[in-house]
């Protein structure tokens, strides 16, 4: 039995390593959005308990903007839209890299047991 490495097996290896990282920042990307998604549905969730002439202010860089209730409504059903897609997206993403990451895993312990025969 030989422990040299073939190296189309070193290059599936190095593969499933890349496709590991790419499933965890995806992971990472996943939480940032919901997390941004739940703030927004908070937020969204607080401005419609208030008066229609309550004033609001909205931040935009480093400032603080006075605008209608209206208004920011509208943006923050736009951005939580947004985010949905977005999560969408990378759901998506996820399962393409899952199956991707199971052909390689397949591929690496057949070639593997080929190579102990």
């Amino acid at each position: 039995m030989s422990t040299q490495i073939p190296p189309q097996v070193q290059n599936q290896l190095a593969q499933l390593q890349q496709v590991q990282q790419q499933a965890q920042s995806l992971a990472m990307q996943k939480a940032q959005m919901e997390s941004l998604q739940k703030e927004s549905e908070m937020a969204l969730e607080e401005l419609e308990k208030l008066p229609e002439d309550a004033v609001v202010y909205r931040t935009v860089g480093e400032l603080q903007i006075k605008t209608g209730k209206d208004e920011t409504v509208a943006k923050i059903k736009e951005k939580v839209e947004t985010l949905s897609l977005r999560l969408q997206s990378i759901s998506r993403q996820e399962e393409r890299i899952s199956k991707r990451f199971t052909q390689l895993q397949e591929q690496i312990e057949q070639a593997m047991g080929k190579q102990a025969e």
